[in-house]
């Protein structure tokens, strides 16, 4: 898994072994991103990645200009893990 576009393209981002994480795949944060950039700007924005699970989602919206994101997940080894990715 890497950011696709953005100041960190590229950026590998850590994945969990034996974890029931389920990452957003590629393809499917390019549709996200399409969606939300075809409504407002991303730039300066503050966003929330809720159930971050490995931090992919907020990651990719800082690289893509957020000015800050928030990363909440329940679960230690996902905070450790969104920690590792930053």
């Amino acid at each position: 898994m890497r950011i696709i576009t953005g100041d960190f393209k590229g950026k590998k981002i850590e994945m969990p072994v034996g974890y029931d994480i389920r990452p957003t795949t590629e393809k499917g944060k390019e549709a996200l991103f399409s969606i939300i950039s075809s409504h407002l700007n991303i730039d300066d924005t503050v966003c929330c990645d809720l159930f971050s699970g490995t931090g992919n989602l907020g990651l990719e919206a800082l690289s893509r200009g957020a000015a800050k994101c928030f990363f909440c997940d329940k679960s230690r080894d996902s905070i450790n893990l969104i920690k590792r990715n930053i």
